[in-house]
């Protein structure tokens, strides 16, 4: 079962970082078709939110085709976003435990997660960047 957190200070509206934590847990095989989510009212005792922040997120999820929700049952997952076959799964988990062994050694390195995650997210613009100029030419 997931286990939702939120950053406060993230800016992002809470029902979007709820939303956003199920489609990761779909990508990364965490979540697959059949299983059952938190009711709302299970998040709301955990995280002291609004239930209809909870809804909104399931609602969104659903209007997308990842979720079902069947009445006096629960929330279930419909789809995944993650990898089709064995061979994507394997080697999704491989690059995972590739960039776990980078985030340990970054920590030994005396990196903090805002460093970790500003060199993410400039590589990753990087990359994108990269990906652009050659699909474009320029």
């Amino acid at each position: 079962m997931i286990d939702f957190q939120l950053d406060d200070r993230s800016g992002v509206a809470t029902y979007l970082q709820l939303a956003q934590q199920v489609r990761h847990a779909l990508r990364l095989g965490l979540l697959e078709p059949g299983d059952k989510l938190p009711t709302a009212k299970e998040v709301v005792a955990k995280l002291a939110i609004n239930p209809n922040t909870v809804l909104k997120a399931y609602r969104e999820l659903e209007r997308e085709g990842l979720l079902v929700v069947r009445q006096g049952l629960g929330t279930f997952v419909r789809t995944t976003l993650g990898p089709k076959d064995r061979a994507e799964q394997a080697e999704q988990a491989e690059l995972q435990q590739r960039l776990a062994d980078w985030v340990r050694a970054a920590r030994q390195a005396g990196l903090v997660d805002d460093d970790i995650e500003a060199m993410y997210r400039a590589v990753m613009r990087h990359d994108t960047e990269g990906l652009h100029d050659t699909r474009t030419g320029s």
